[in-house]
């Protein structure tokens, strides 16, 4: 049995705790540095309560599609010993504040009206953002540094729940809104959650991304069995599919093998998001940014 917290937790333990793979934990520990800091001799490292807040900001963060690199270097600044913020006096709906780092005024202003739960104005300033820089631009120097401070203050707080919906559905209607290419013209990308995923947002500015490009997509969203992306994949013949997964739950690397052997296979298969292991099929791509993700369904 696995000790209590006072002893601290193994990494079996932390990993069945936060729902990822003790792999993950391991390269999360050998890459960044978000290892046990308890020991004791002749004992294996255990992780303490400090551990695991981290360990739950940088789980947070990458399920939003944050690079896990600046997942970490976020999680390793926050105080690990943060304890919430006693409640504060709001005015005009606000409450407590959202950091974002160094992104500057626009995100701080976009933070500000998330929490005031002031849609129409985070609307109104992501639609701004992508007319005037672009949908990755937005993404990389926006969206993230904002979903960054909502998902670190969650963690603090175990609160802004409703914030992060709201947030995500004003993204969510600004990407959908990007024009598409007209009917008749190729569509070479199919993009879809993984069986059981449900964060898809990530998807979504892709797809938003590319059509900027003029290269249609195909989006096939949240919670997509196997068995329906296959048929998706033979009904279609795209040439690069590529599937979200940011929990180990939801990475079936099975229907990557099937992608791999299929008649008619797709050119390129992509698993991206931070829940794949490392040891995936021979021939599957691994983008660790939007950016990267679009270099790849551009060059189809």
């Amino acid at each position: 049995m696995d000790g209590g917290d006072d002893e601290g937790l193994s990494a079996g333990a932390v990993a069945r705790r936060l729902g990822i793979a003790v792999t993950t934990l391991r390269t999360w520990h050998q890459r960044y540095g978000l290892g046990p800091g308890g020991h004791a001799p002749g004992h294996h490292r255990r992780y303490d309560t400090d551990d695991l807040r981290r360990l739950e900001t940088m789980r947070r963060l990458t399920a939003h599609g944050v690079p896990a690199a600046e997942a970490a270097r976020i999680a390793l600044a926050t105080p690990a010993d943060a304890e919430p913020e006693p409640p504060r006096p709001q005015r005009d709906g606000g409450g407590h504040t959202v950091a974002v780092g160094r992104a500057g005024a626009e995100a701080r202003g976009l933070a500000r009206a998330a929490m005031r739960l002031d849609a129409l104005t985070v609307r109104d300033l992501v639609e701004q953002a992508v007319v005037e820089h672009g949908v990755v631009s937005t993404w990389q120097d926006l969206l993230c540094p904002v979903l960054v401070g909502i998902g670190t203050r969650h963690a603090a707080t175990s609160r802004l729940i409703e914030v992060e919906h709201l947030v995500s559905r004003c993204i969510t209607e600004v990407f959908g809104a990007v024009p598409r290419p007209a009917p008749g013209t190729p569509v070479p990308v199919l993009l879809s959650c993984a069986d059981d995923e449900q964060h898809s947002l990530p998807l979504e500015a892709l797809s938003a991304a590319l059509a900027e490009r003029g290269i249609g997509s195909r989006l096939l969203g949240a919670r997509v069995p196997a068995r329906s992306l296959l048929d998706a994949v033979r009904r279609t013949g795209p040439a690069l599919v590529l599937i979200w997964s940011h929990a180990p739950q939801t990475a079936d690397t099975g229907v990557l093998s099937d992608l791999l052997t299929m008649p008619g296979r797709p050119a390129l298969v992509v698993a991206a998001g931070p829940g794949w292991p490392d040891d995936l099929p021979d021939g599957v791509l691994t983008p660790d940014t939007l950016a990267a993700a679009l270099t790849l369904a551009t060059s189809v």
